[in-house]
């Protein structure tokens, strides 16, 4: 049975002043994931940001856009990879809209890193116990260069995440995309079951 056609996203406009308002609509970007549903199905949500450097071939069109450098380039870049959101979100495709969410949400919390530890070092091996695993959280520096600076882009950031948290599309899309995913790989499962009991019968005949 073929895929029901998915809906666009209805525009929900964001709950602040300061959004951009572009003079005229940029182009839609293109959407590879509602081309090809092996693509769209193969995409996993994850906790925060999981896959965003990863799952191809949003993660080659997106990480251009993204920088947090000073309070000035983290607008810019938050407000293009807003616009990506809105474009992928008026095809339908929500995996665009969702690493558009992570790549926003990883503007703010690498730049809340960076604001919180001098250079943007967290975590650290050394000075664990011999024979220890893991990592060591390094205390949080205080005073450093670019600390105001990168707090103030984990802000600009923040508040463009909210936007994407509250999108009614965004919303729906999602809902739609975890049934079908559901669904396929139900799907999947049964052939596999189906193929390992068809091997079985033929072995014994």
């Amino acid at each position: 049975m073929p895929p029901k056609k998915r809906q666009k996203a209805d525009p929900s406009p964001p709950p602040s002043s300061s959004a951009p308002q572009p003079s005229s609509p940029p182009p839609p970007p293109p959407a590879p994931a509602m081309i090809s549903r092996a693509l769209r199905m193969s995409y996993r949500i994850g906790r925060g940001e999981t896959g965003v450097l990863t799952f191809e071939p949003y993660k080659s069109a997106l990480l251009p856009l993204w920088r947090f450098r000073t309070p000035a380039i983290a607008r810019t870049s938050s407000q293009a990879l807003w616009a990506r959101f809105e474009g992928y979100g008026a095809q339908g495709d929500f995996v665009g809209m969702d690493m558009c969410r992570k790549f926003i949400q990883m503007g703010m919390t690498r730049a809340k890193r960076y604001a919180n530890h001098a250079g943007g070092r967290k975590y650290d091996r050394r000075g664990l116990e011999a024979g220890e695993k893991g990592t060591r959280e390094l205390p949080r520096s205080e005073g450093h260069e670019g600390r105001e600076e990168k707090a103030e882009a984990s802000e600009v950031f923040k508040e463009v995440w909210g936007w994407c948290r509250g999108h009614e599309g965004y919303a729906r899309l999602k809902a739609e995309f975890v049934k079908e995913q559901k669904e396929w790989d139900r799907e999947r499962k049964a052939e596999g079951k189906g193929k390992q009991g068809g091997g079985t019968a033929a072995s014994e005949s």
